[in-house]
């Protein structure tokens, strides 16, 4: 079983590393020409990088089987905040999918 610790790292670094491909997007509207000047891609590179460097001590403290389930939690979030972030639409499709998600990350912790 993971420690408590080690799961509240992998859920903060998902919630930083959703921002990740949010700032990508924004940022690919613009020239990728003067990328150094882009700072939605700037941003981007490092809302991933912060989820990363957070996921990395998490894994001493758990199983990999366990606690990488819960990084697909990061979908759920980047839904969420492409809708109010970028003005995306959510159909009936999108939410199943965020319920599925939901349920695999809790079977597969009811099984640890």
């Amino acid at each position: 079983m993971a420690e408590l610790w080690a799961i509240a790292l992998v859920l903060l670094g998902g919630a930083f590393g959703s921002f990740g491909p949010i700032y990508l997007k924004k940022g690919s509207a613009m020239s990728f020409k003067y990328f150094y000047k882009n700072f939605n891609l700037i941003f981007g590179v490092f809302f991933y990088g912060v989820g990363t460097v957070l996921f990395i001590p998490a894994l001493k403290g758990g199983e990999l089987s366990i606690l990488y389930p819960l990084v697909s939690l990061m979908y759920i979030w980047v839904s969420l905040l492409s809708v109010k972030m970028l003005g995306e639409k959510m159909n009936k499709f999108k939410w199943i999918g965020i319920l599925l998600i939901i349920l695999g990350v809790s079977l597969i912790g009811l099984g640890s």
